[in-house]
Formats: structure tokens, C-alpha cells, sequence
């Protein structure tokens, strides 16, 4: 059986739909089979970032509805194998999903997959709600500002009981954290939380800290999840999430601010100056 795994957040644009997208293809280039699942009807996005957006035919509504198949529906990444998205819907309402329509489409995905991963809208709507009731783990994306880490804390509550796992009294969902668009730089300046701001909030294990980087709109851009670029700082910080994920230790990068050398200035300034020529 699959293991569900829902990236979510309380709010938009932090970064979850690159996870999504970043972390199942770090799955999956490590072996495992991977489906990733995108839950935003109505602004399906997750096709863009995964470079499939003119092979979308069926999607997950038409799927829940039976209008079409699983397999007819999912698209097969043709960069990694064993790496497949069930895209969204770009023209329905998110009430066209249902609860029982979606646990089918789950459980029928879990005969075939190792993951499935459900890329959740923002929020505690009727999508965001359904991507995370039949999860066995969740990680909880969030930047290091207040309102981002406010609307997280939310979702933990919602997590710990509006669950399937909490309805049934079974294990609860494994929580785990992941904090993007990370600057020390600025957190020395005051304009961010500090790491350790975040988790004495949250109190939630730390997956993973991803870095501020122009790499991820470069790729999001290119329709190339971020963790294939192992020359970025953002990418190898995704294969460190994915590695801490199944069971690896590794220190966590890019969360000191690493204080240039003379020399370094020195050109950082004479490129400055041609660049304005």
C-alpha cells in the first residue's frame, strides 16, 4: 500500500505546489514509484511546474466523477522514471470533488504507487480539507513571517483533528516541517523570523530549510522541478528534505549567513559596475 503524503500550508505562495513537485520527484529518483496529485481545482498549477501542461487530457475531477480512468487521466513524466501527475482542473469548482470520490481515486492509486503525493490548496477549504483528511503524513510548507507561520499553526489543528487517522482514533498523521524562502541574511536584519522562531511556534519537527533563490522561479519558469538542478542551493536543499524523509541523517543547510571575504566584495563590486554600463 501507498503511502500518503499531503503538502499543505494556511497560506498562498509559499511553496507548496514546487514541494509537491520537487519532493516527488526526489522520490521518485530514488527508486520509488511516485504519483503526485494536484488538488487545486480551479487554478491548476502543478502541470506548469512539471513541464506536462500541454499533455493534460482527463483530470482528478473527471477521474472522481467517472468520466474517465486513473490511467487514462495521469500523465508519465518523461525525464524520471516512475514518476507520474494527476492533474487538476482548470474549469470545474473545488465542491466537484467529494470525499468518496477522491478516497476511490486514492485507494485505487495505492495498488499501484509507493507515494502518492497531494499537492493541497492553501487553506481550510473544501479542497485543502479533503487533500489532507486521508493522509498518513503531512508536511507543513510555511515561510518565516508571522502570517504564514500563524495560518500553519491552523492547519496543525486541523491536521490533529479533522483527520480520517483522528476520526478513527488510529495513529496520528506524522507532521513534519518545512520552511521555504529562508534568508539568514535578513533574519540578521530583522526582516524575517529566525528558524528557531518558527519551530518554537510550530513545535513541529524540521524537514527541511529551503533557501531564498532566484533557481526556483528559474525553474518553475522551465517547467523543471527545482531538485533537478543539483548546482542550485535550493535543489540540493530538496534532496536533502527527500533524503531526511525516508530515514537518512543530514545536517541542515543554508541557515547561516555566510559572511563574504574581502576579495568576494571586491568582485561583487567591480561586477555591479560593469553590469550598470
Amino acid at each position: 500500500m501507498a503511502k500518503i503524503i499531503v503538502v499543505t500550508s494556511g497560506k498562498g505562495g509559499v511553496g507548496k505546489t514546487t514541494t509537491s513537485a520537487a519532493f516527488g520527484t526526489g522520490l521518485a529518483l530514488r527508486g520509488h514509484k511516485t504519483v503526485i496529485v494536484d488538488f487545486d481545482v480551479g487554478l491548476r498549477n502543478l502541470d506548469l511546474i512539471m513541464g506536462c501542461e500541454r499533455r493534460v487530457v482527463y483530470d482528478l475531477v473527471n477521474v472522481v466523477n467517472q468520466e474517465a480512468t486513473v490511467t487514462q487521466a495521469m500523465i508519465k513524466d518523461k525525464r524520471v522514471p516512475n514518476l507520474y501527475i494527476l492533474p487538476a482542473s482548470q474549469t470545474r469548482d473545488k465542491d466537484a470533488l467529494t470525499k468518496e470520490g477522491v478516497e476511490r481515486v486514492l485507494k485505487e492509486l495505492s495498488q499501484q504507487f509507493d507515494y502518492i503525493i497531494c499537492d493541497s490548496p492553501a487553506g481550510i477549504e473544501r479542497g485543502a480539507q479533503l487533500a489532507m483528511y486521508f493522509a498518513d503524513s503531512a508536511i507543513v510548507v510555511t515561510n518565516p513571517e508571522v502570517s504564514s507561520v500563524r495560518d500553519s499553526d491552523r492547519i496543525l489543528g486541523i491536521l490533529a483533528s479533522k483527520s480520517k487517522r483522528a476520526e478513527q482514533g488510529d495513529t496520528p498523521i506524522e507532521e513534519h516541517l518545512l520552511v521555504t524562502r529562508y534568508s539568514p541574511e535578513r533574519v540578521e536584519r530583522g526582516e524575517m523570523l529566525s528558524l528557531q522562531d518558527v519551530q518554537d511556534i510550530l513545535r513541529v519537527k524540521l524537514l527541511g530549510v529551503i533557501p531564498e533563490s532566484k533557481s526556483v522561479l528559474q525553474a518553475s519558469n522551465a517547467g523543471v522541478p527545482v531538485i533537478m538542478n543539483d548546482k542550485s542551493e535550493a535543489g540540493i536543499a530538496y534532496a536533502d528534505v527527500v533524503a531526511r524523509f525516508l530515514g537518512e541523517k543530514r545536517p541542515h543547510r543554508f541557515t547561516q549567513h555566510k559572511r563574504k571575504g574581502l576579495l568576494q566584495r571586491l568582485f561583487k563590486t567591480r561586477d555591479e559596475e560593469e553590469a550598470a554600463l
